[in-house]
């Protein structure tokens, strides 16, 4: 029986991962935004980027006020499928909208961002449960399929060219097959619903007091929590809440920043130094599609595992540390096609350690019994960064002003790492 309760728990990661893997959807939206600013959209570019935005703030306001809650009482597969049918709806009608701004706005960002918000949780909640012993590592491996999904869904609009390298050779992706934007919502919307809900079938929780087989829960270190199980109402009123709400809010908005923008930034910054529009195109989908996607779902699995060794803190504090000084030094390296790959590389995967640790954190401050209530509360920051990242790099990216983007969030980082520093467990002595 005890070997059954082992295989079952990692049965969880593989629904969770695939569950994940459409989610992660939400950033390839790079992959549209020039085909909407074009005709027959013609849409502005903070446009494209209010709708990023809007599905953001919905996901993290929906898995925060809605999901949290209900999976607590409903159980973790109910809320993540009804989250991929929502996504899925979302999606269809987003492809249906035609050339329509407000259809688009509320298929892809609001009914979208729902369908994330609902279903993203789920897998967090149940393997904390089932991996008490790996937290760090299983929480970043079942949110490394948010960072890989981007990947897969961006190539399949463009072919799965990286560089010189042509996985699909004579296959130029969806646009290039002659599919338009709103055929891909479409038929993208009917395969999450289909991926998600296989994925939900999975999403269940131990029974209560269970433990790995030979695990001792640890009074110290980074996998403690102190025998604490806290509630909502009481972690909001510790400065360790807001520590991490405050990091997580600048880390999220460095990234999501990039992501909003790092397509245009790129053609901008490369045409300027003399690159053909042709090759400036395909050098920024590159950065984005293979080294800003892969490394963002490596770094949520690597930066999960260096923190159970290395404590959830220290590596909170040098993952923005580093965060802070790449996003400085991508403004001046993001015109040269090697630069704009590393600098994407470096900076999706610090963003995606966020989606690692600040779970893992919440669980070893709080407890891992509330985590699916808890951690949402934190995830708001996502909220917040969502707002102030895209946005910022949409206004300042309209302006060609690209330097007011990217080094006021560097120095932010910088400044929420010093910040970090003070976190502590909360049994600890003052």
């Amino acid at each position: 029986m005890a070997e059954q309760k082992v295989m079952n728990r990692w049965l969880v990661v593989v629904g969770g991962i695939l569950i994940q893997l459409c989610l992660g959807a939400i950033y390839a939206w790079s992959a549209f935004t020039n085909k909407l600013q074009a005709e027959p959209f013609s849409f502005t570019r903070p446009q494209t980027q209010f709708i990023f935005s809007v599905g953001l703030v919905t996901f993290a306001i929906v898995m925060a006020f809605i999901a949290g809650p209900w999976q607590k009482k409903a159980g973790t597969r109910i809320v993540a499928f009804t989250g991929g049918i929502v996504l899925g709806l979302g999606y269809i009608i987003g492809g249906l909208s035609g050339t329509n701004y407000m259809g688009m706005l509320f298929g892809i960002g609001v009914l979208g961002g729902a369908g994330i918000g609902l279903a993203y949780v789920c897998p967090i909640a149940s393997l904390v449960k089932w991996f008490p012993d790996k937290k760090g590592m299983i929480t970043g491996l079942a949110v490394a399929g948010f960072g890989f999904g981007a990947l897969i869904w961006v190539k399949l609009t463009g072919g799965f060219k990286f560089g010189p390298v042509d996985l699909t050779p004579g296959w130029a992706g969806l646009f290039g097959a002659g599919w338009t934007v709103n055929n891909i919502f479409i038929l993208y919307g009917v395969l999450f619903a289909i991926f998600v809900g296989l994925g939900s079938l999975v999403m269940i929780n131990p029974p209560d007091g269970w433990k790995p087989a030979g695990w001792i829960p640890p009074t110290t270190g980074a996998g403690a929590a102190g025998g604490l199980d806290m509630k909502v109402n009481q972690i909001v009123r510790t400065p360790q809440f807001w520590i991490l709400f405050s990091t997580f809010t600048v880390g999220a908005m460095a990234g999501l920043m990039v992501i909003g923008i790092i397509r245009d930034f790129g053609l901008d910054t490369l045409e300027k130094g003399g690159v053909e529009a042709a090759k400036a195109a395909t050098i920024c989908g590159t950065a984005m599609g293979l080294f800003y996607a892969l490394l963002n779902g490596l770094g949520r699995i690597v930066w999960g595992t260096v923190s159970d060794k290395l404590g959830r803190k220290n590596s909170i504090v040098l993952m923005s540390t580093l965060q802070g000084i790449m996003m400085i030094c991508f403004y001046f390296i993001g015109g040269n096609e090697w630069g704009l790959y590393i600098g994407a590389a470096i900076i999706g995967f610090n963003f995606g350690g966020n989606f690692a640790l600040f779970p893992a954190a919440t669980a070893d401050l709080f407890g891992s019994k509330n985590v699916g209530v808890n951690y949402p509360y934190v995830f708001l920051a996502y909220a917040v960064g969502g707002i102030a990242g895209p946005m910022l790099g949409g206004f300042m990216g309209a302006k060609q002003a690209w330097m007011w983007a990217f080094i006021p969030a560097g120095i932010a980082c910088i400044v929420v790492a010093a910040l970090a520093t003070r976190l502590k467990p909360l049994n600890a002595n003052a």
